[in-house]
């Protein structure tokens, strides 16, 4: 039998995802982009919730492409939250184009998004021994730090919380429990 993280159930997209996405480095900016709006959406709701809905983001937020979500009209994000394919909650769905367009001015300044918060870490995934999922903490100094400065660029649902759950995701952090078959292959992904 495979060991998993506590938190992962037996829904099988939820085991897809974590056997082959959480925790895995993750440096391509539409990726990136993809997961920033995703937690933004998930805030207050389950994750499952936002990934039976993935699909519904994908198709109606142009396969995550910032440049296209920055020039959604008010008409367009009005339209889209009217479509059950998507967590319909008016601040998240607007705020999803005030952070294409904060993440667009980042990769302006920075020649990436991937760049700019990679800097954070010096490119390298950082890396826990965390012998149960109840000792992984829901903030860190780091998501406090990543928070805090991308509120000053402009972005929405940013929280320390919602950006440890994204450091989590996109790799940057690798809290597999020791025990989790996922935890030794994540951590040799950092080492490449």
């Amino acid at each position: 039998m495979i060991s998993r993280c506590s938190w992962c159930t037996d829904d099988p997209l939820y085991i897809a995802y974590h056997d082959h996405e959480w925790g895995v480095p993750v440096y391509d900016d539409t990726r990136l982009f993809e997961f920033l709006l995703l937690e933004g959406a998930q805030a207050g709701l389950s994750w499952i919730t936002v990934l039976k809905k993935r699909e519904g983001y994908r198709r109606l937020f142009a396969e995550f492409d910032p440049a296209k979500v920055a020039g959604f009209s008010d008409q367009q994000l009005e339209e889209r939250l009217l479509d059950p394919s998507i967590i319909r909650n008016r601040l998240k769905v607007f705020g999803a184009r005030t952070n294409a367009k904060a993440f667009l001015s980042v990769q302006a300044h920075y020649g990436s998004f991937s760049e700019f918060l990679w800097s954070y870490t010096q490119s390298r995934p950082l890396q826990n021994t965390w012998a149960d999922s109840s000792e992984v903490p829901a903030t860190t100094p780091l998501s406090d730090k990543i928070s805090k400065d991308l509120k000053k660029l402009g972005f929405t649902f940013v929280g320390s919380t919602i950006i440890y759950a994204y450091l989590q995701a996109i790799g940057m952090v690798n809290d597999h429990t020791l025990n989790c078959f996922r935890h030794q292959a994540c951590r040799q992904l950092s080492l490449k």
